[in-house]
């Protein structure tokens, strides 16, 4: 009989861990990010959901696909996320904020240039991004971080930012689009997988996007000049269904989310290291280490072209985003300016 007790106290001991184990969902369907991408794809992101039942020490089976592989628009990532199509998505932020134009604040185009920047705006505006994610599109932040700075390539002939007049420009933001129709071009809307064939059917001019997407993207085959003006840093997230997360335990929880702010880490140095060697692969220079050596035309940057873009801020950008995001929030200028404005120096009034 005291054998018999010892054993049902143990039973009972270890049944709340065997409940909460049997409480953790033993799949999870994610579309990752375009295959083209394949710094990010193939060196971080594939292999982080490879390895994540081991990292997380749990029995889950990750159905991991990029996102044009299972022929998903990136415009359509939060509505996917909304139904439980997928319970992981990797979200480009400035598509899919046509469904809300309140996540556009996070990463609106002219106010941080440079991953120092956008890095103190992305923390500053986490929270109250995740808070509206959540109640808006029933998902959760999982990690917030940029491709790079967002520069041009074009096909034709350009010297300056005033040579952006009378071009089809790549565009995938609404803010971005304001900006090029404030230097006299004309906005085309594509997703990342679009651009190449579009910039060789002459359906676009030039594209914009970082130097190490481009790279690996092959848009140098299709484009001759290489514009490095950077107007943002095309944040994009890991999302998870806010259903699919509260399937897990506390425990499992915090697991996750310290795997994933792995990841999130990896993603900002990917970001702050690379693109130097990109810009010289791109234009043919030497160190070319980690790209594909183009050869392309280097156009200069100058403090006229980065001030061009600097007013554009003030005089289209923030002016159409304010427009936009007050009639599905009316606190939304409000927010903005308490967080990112504040943290960067601007103010929409």
């Amino acid at each position: 009989m005291k054998r018999f007790a010892v054993i049902a106290a143990a039973a009972l001991a270890a049944a709340p861990f065997a409940l909460a184990q049997a409480q953790n969902p033993t799949t999870m369907r994610v579309a990752g990010n375009f295959s083209s991408n394949t710094k990010h794809v193939d060196s971080i992101e594939k292999p982080f959901f490879q390895q994540l039942p081991k990292n997380m020490g749990m029995p889950i089976n990750v159905n991991y696909n990029p996102m044009d592989v299972v022929n998903v628009q990136a415009a359509d990532a939060l509505r996917l996320l909304r139904s439980g199509t997928f319970d992981v998505m990797s979200v480009q932020i400035g598509m899919a904020s046509r469904d809300d134009p309140f996540f556009e604040g996070l990463d609106l185009i002219g106010v941080s240039t440079n991953m120092k920047d956008l890095r103190q705006a992305v923390n500053a505006y986490r929270d109250v991004f995740d808070q509206r994610l959540q109640t808006r599109f029933n998902a959760k932040v999982m990690t917030l971080w940029p491709f790079g700075p967002q520069v041009f390539y074009c096909n034709k002939p350009i010297k300056s930012v005033e040579d952006i007049k009378g071009l089809k420009v790549r565009s995938f933001t609404p803010s971005m689009a304001a900006l090029i129709q404030y230097l006299g071009g004309t906005p085309v809307t594509l997703q990342f997988s679009e651009v190449y064939t579009s910039l060789q059917r002459g359906v676009a001019d030039c594209g914009v996007t970082s130097p190490t997407s481009g790279n690996t993207g092959k848009w140098p085959e299709v484009t001759t000049h290489f514009f490095p003006l950077s107007v943002s840093g095309s944040v994009q997230g890991h999302f998870m269904n806010l259903a699919y997360w509260k399937k897990y335990t506390p425990e499992a929880q915090a697991k996750l989310t310290a795997e994933f702010k792995k990841m999130e880490d990896q993603m900002w140095a990917l970001a702050e290291t690379v693109n130097d060697d990109a810009v010289n692969c791109n234009v043919g220079k030497d160190p070319c280490k980690d790209g594909v050596k183009f050869k392309m035309q280097l156009v200069d940057v100058t403090p006229a072209d980065s001030n061009k873009v600097k007013s554009a801020v003030s005089a289209a950008v923030l002016p159409m985003w304010k427009g936009t995001c007050n009639k599905v929030d009316p606190k939304c200028t409000e927010t903005w300016n308490a967080t990112v404005g504040q943290t960067r120096g601007f103010k929409i009034d």
